[in-house]
C-alpha cells in the first residue's frame, strides 16, 4: 500500500473495526473505543487523506477506501471484523462487505447512503455548491484542493445498486436518528434489500454516536451480543 494508516487500538477478542465519516478521524468515536473495547479488540482507523493517515497517491473514492481496508487488515493479520461505519465510513463498510464478503462478520451502518441522492436536499445542494467553488481554486490553493477531494466524496460516491446491496449476507444493524441529513426513506431502503437487517431509529441527528452516545452503544451491543 502507499499509506500507512494511523489507529486507536485497544481491547482483545473478536476484531470490531471502526470507520469515522467524511473529513474525520478515528477520535469521532471516542465515547464507543472504551466501551467496545471492554468485548472487542477495537481499531479505529483514519482513513486516507484525513486525521492523521496521508493521502497517497492513490485515487481519492469511497472504493479505494475498501481496497485501503484490506489492506490494513492483511497488514494486522485480522482475518474476519466486524465493521461500524459511520457516514462515510457506513459507505466503505458496505463496499466492502460487496468486495470482500469473507472478510466481514458483521455490520453497524450509521447514517449511510446508497448513493448522493439519499441525503436531504437542504444538506446536499449546499455541498454540491461548496464542491463546485473548491474545484474552481483547487489549481491555485492545496487547502481547496484537499476541500474539493473531501466533498467531492459526497458529490461523486458512492454509487451502490440496490442488486449489489442485496449480495450482503452479513447481519446488519442499520441505525440512524430521526434529524439525520440521510432521508429516512432511504435508511429504511438499504435495510429492507439487506438480506439479514435491522433498523433501529434513536433519538438524535446524524451525529447520534457523539451525541446520544448511552443510547447508541447500547442498541449496537445488544445487536452485537444477539
Amino acid at each position: 500500500m502507499d499509506i500507512k494508516h494511523c489507529y486507536v487500538e485497544k481491547g482483545e477478542g473478536d476484531a470490531l473495526i471502526m470507520l469515522h465519516g467524511n473529513g474525520g478521524k478515528n477520535r469521532y468515536f471516542k465515547h464507543q473505543i472504551d466501551v467496545f473495547a471492554q468485548r472487542y479488540h477495537v481499531y479505529a482507523i483514519d482513513t486516507r487523506g484525513q486525521g492523521n493517515t496521508h493521502r497517497g497517491v492513490k485515487p481519492f473514492t469511497i472504493s479505494q477506501f475498501a481496497d485501503d481496508l484490506l489492506g490494513f487488515m492483511n497488514e494486522n493479520n485480522i482475518e474476519k471484523a466486524t465493521l461500524l461505519g459511520f457516514s462515510d465510513g457506513g459507505n466503505i463498510a458496505m463496499v466492502f462487505a460487496i468486495n470482500y464478503p469473507e472478510r466481514v462478520d458483521k455490520l453497524i451502518l450509521n447514517g449511510a447512503n446508497l448513493y448522493p441522492r439519499g441525503v436531504k436536499y437542504s444538506e446536499q445542494i449546499p455541498i454540491e455548491i461548496k464542491y463546485v467553488f473548491a474545484k474552481l481554486l483547487s489549481p491555485i490553493s492545496a487547502e481547496q484542493r484537499k476541500k474539493a477531494e473531501l466533498l467531492g466524496l459526497m458529490v461523486n460516491d458512492p454509487n451502490i445498486s440496490l442488486q449489489d446491496l442485496r449480495t450482503i449476507k452479513a447481519k446488519t444493524l442499520v441505525i440512524v436518528g430521526p434529524g439525520d441529513i440521510i432521508r429516512e426513506k432511504h435508511s429504511c431502503r438499504i435495510a429492507d434489500n439487506l438480506t439479514n437487517s435491522e433498523l433501529a431509529i434513536i433519538e438524535g441527528d446524524h451525529f447520534v454516536a457523539l451525541r446520544n452516545p448511552e443510547e447508541f452503544n447500547k442498541k449496537v451491543m445488544t445487536f452485537l451480543s444477539e
